[in-house]
């Protein structure tokens, strides 16, 4: 059987912000035990990024620091699909040589000198000229790099190093800071003379001379003073091993380290993504997303390419609450003939739910299960209420639509009969059109008929092309759809504002979203993975939108939505239970009852039911029904302390005590911390 990995990767733009530390003392690596301190502050100290120092500071316990460093190396390795790990391996044999070579003669281990640590990080050098054994120069060698310029180096560069006053260990040697004065042990001039210096020296060695003055061999220059470009060069050595990684994946480890499977840890891989919230024509909103990983690993065996994504989401209010979550398991399959067209595409995993109105954190977590690779993002939403103002909703940015003949089916960023495929990075090609399309729900009529759109496009602070348009020429109340033509707009970066002007010519609303036009002619597009979704007028929708509210502890509006869910489909279960519970939590017992005695015969595998039945007989005071149903409900669950405690409830209620306190007993064995309970044992005990 022929098993492999297969992986798409695309090039994106990624930004995150590492959260603030909170106002108490900040970790220290002094607080951390032995290893885990060498590691941080000698083995990796020139090559760790700072958000990855932070959040390593932040990990507790040797698990997940040990995960933190699995990762770290794993997202350092040059050829993933290897077992080897090329740059861990060079950069521990660089730290060898250092302690080795470079700290002789001195009583700084190799790894502490400045040779050492330019050799760590930059590795060894192409060549090296000596001057140690002069007699009118302190001792000075010269490392020459060559083809550092993926690193964003120059591709020809000398580091130089030298011993000043002729002892300690070796200095690195700055043209700005230090000069060629410094390396003359018989200069006598001004200590800021280059030109005096430069002409002692260039007597003497010629070719280092030129050297002191720039660290970039062939550059030329005006005037005898030192490089500006040599200081940058020295700034920038220091940072290359930071412009090596993206260092996302260390501040998503803190995220998610428990929540996600240990195998998955080490295997964050970055995304682009964008959010929209837009409502349909029955005024309910709906989260519109898409997540574009950075690469696709898929599973081939024999000749199916395959893997899993399992999709976890979760809305939660600004105090932490959740209300609402989803969990989905997507399989994906292709043919050789459609991997074929669509691998040098990105994968676009589109999505679509219903939200209530209120402010909240949007949190999606990713996973591969073939791969064991995760990504994620988060957003803040805002959901307005059907009383709220005019408001407009972002610009969604587009290079394509589709008009689709059915208006009824639900997909993610299909608004009516037109469908929209956004560019999440907002890039575009000049053989491409712009459509930007918005909403503004609530528009009063007096806009609508006499108010106007203008579209101003800006390249960099310079307006660059300016249109405007009448808002009662768009068809369709509340919702615009413009498209521009991107031929005459030269390859840049640009900004389109809109503004939305009453019939009083004032400025109501303003919109705003940036975009660049590509060099390329042509901009792969996304394959796009996306399902049809329940339409508001679905009883799903009804139920998710219920059980929303019921979370927020909204619950006349909890009771309107389950109600209608289950009014459409009363053999559902699920909605069945949805509606049980807001009916128990409103005290409506003698309805619960009615809607979930029907189940007892057809309970469909799903027999949580059962705890609600309970619950209802036992605020009826039908004990014996609810002990009943709560016994049956732990025959298929097995031990649940809320059950168990409201079986001693009912059997003391009916004045059955041995029975009460022979379950409340079981119940403090499994958890003795329940001091009603004990309570309760007591006064049952002290009666007898």
């Amino acid at each position: 059987m022929k098993r492999k990995f297969i992986c798409f990767a695309l090039v994106l733009f990624y930004i995150s912000v590492l959260p603030a530390f909170s106002s108490k003392e900040k970790p220290s690596a002094k607080d951390l035990p032995e290893r885990y301190r060498k590691w941080l502050e000698q083995e990796v100290v020139y090559i760790i990024t700072p958000k990855e120092r932070e959040v390593f500071l932040q990990l507790e316990g040797t698990r997940e620091r040990d995960l933190f460093i699995e990762a770290f190396w794993k997202h350092r390795d040059p050829d993933s699909i290897t077992l080897e790990n090329e740059f861990k391996e060079e950069h521990y044999r660089r730290i060898s040589y250092a302690n080795k070579r470079l700290g002789r003669g001195t009583p700084t281990a190799g790894w502490r000198t400045e040779m050492g640590r330019i050799h760590i990080i930059l590795g060894a050098p192409n060549f090296i000229e000596r001057y140690e054994n002069e007699t009118e120069v302190y001792p000075t060698v010269v490392w020459f790099y060559q083809g550092m310029s993926k690193y964003g180096l120059p591709d020809a560069f000398n580091v130089v190093f030298f011993k000043e006053y002729g002892s300690g260990d070796y200095e690195l040697y700055s043209p700005l800071n230090d000069g060629p004065q410094k390396l003359l042990i018989h200069y006598l001039g001004d200590s800021r003379d280059y030109l005096s210096a430069f002409n002692q020296l260039k007597n003497i060695r010629p070719q280092l001379a030129h050297t002191s003055l720039t660290l970039l061999p062939g550059e030329s220059w005006h005037t005898m003073t030192p490089s500006m470009a040599s200081e940058i060069l020295m700034s920038n050595i220091d940072v290359k091993p930071q412009k090596a990684v993206k260092d996302d994946y260390a501040e998503k480890l803190l995220k998610y380290k428990d929540i996600i499977e240990v195998e998955y840890s080490a295997n964050y891989i970055d995304n682009n993504n964008l959010v929209s919230v837009l409502q349909d024509k029955s005024g309910i909103s709906f989260v519109h997303y898409l997540i574009e990983p950075y690469k696709l690993s898929i599973n081939l065996v024999e000749d199916k390419y395959y893997t899993t994504l399992e999709i976890s989401g979760k809305i939660s209010d600004l105090k932490g609450k959740i209300i609402y979550q989803f969990n989905k398991s997507i399989p994906i399959q292709f043919g050789e003939e459609e991997l074929n067209k669509i691998k040098t595409k990105p994968f676009s995993l589109q999505d679509i739910f219903p939200l209530v109105e209120g402010n909240y954190k949007f949190n999606l977590l990713l996973k591969n299960r073939v791969s064991k690779e995760f990504t994620s993002f988060e957003r803040d939403l805002i959901i307005p209420s059907f009383q709220s103002s005019a408001e407009m909703t972002r610009l969604i940015l587009a290079p394509h639509i589709k008009n689709v003949s059915s208006s009824t089916s639900n997909k993610p960023f299909k608004v009516g009969d037109v469908q929209i495929y956004p560019s999440p990075g907002n890039e575009f090609s000049v053989r491409d059109k712009l459509f930007i399309f918005f909403q503004i729900p609530r528009i009063s009529e007096e806009v609508r008929e006499n108010g106007r759109l203008q579209f101003i496009f800006y390249k960099g602070d310079q307006e660059f092309r300016r249109e405007e348009r009448e808002i009662k020429s768009y068809p369709q109340k509340g919702q615009f759809l413009e498209e521009f033509s991107l031929e005459h707009f030269p390859p840049d970066f640009y900004r389109v504002e809109v503004n939305v002007f009453s019939n009083e010519n004032k400025i109501i609303l303003i919109e705003q979203a940036y975009f660049s036009i590509s060099l390329s002619e042509l901009i792969p597009r996304p394959f796009i993975y996306s399902e049809l979704a329940p339409s508001s007028g679905d009883s799903l929708t009804d139920y998710i939108l219920g059980g929303q509210y019921f979370n927020q502890g909204v619950y006349e509006k909890a009771e309107y939505f389950l109600e209608k869910a289950h009014r459409k489909k009363p053999d559902s279960l699920k909605f069945a239970e949805g509606y049980g519970r807001i009916l128990i939590t409103k005290e409506k017992f003698e309805e619960a009852k009615k809607i979930l005695l029907p189940f007892l015969e057809n309970p469909q595998k799903d027999y949580q039911f059962l705890k609600l039945l309970g619950q209802t007989s036992q605020k009826l005071s039908q004990y014996e029904e609810a002990i009943d149903y709560f016994k049956k409900y732990l025959g298929h669950y097995g031990t649940n302390l809320e059950v168990l405690n409201a079986i001693g409830y009912c059997y003391a209620s009916s004045g059955n005590k041995e029975k009460a306190l022979e379950a409340w007993e079981k119940s403090l064995e499994i958890n003795p911390n329940q001091e009603n309970i004990k309570k309760l044992v007591a006064s049952l005990k002290g009666e007898k």
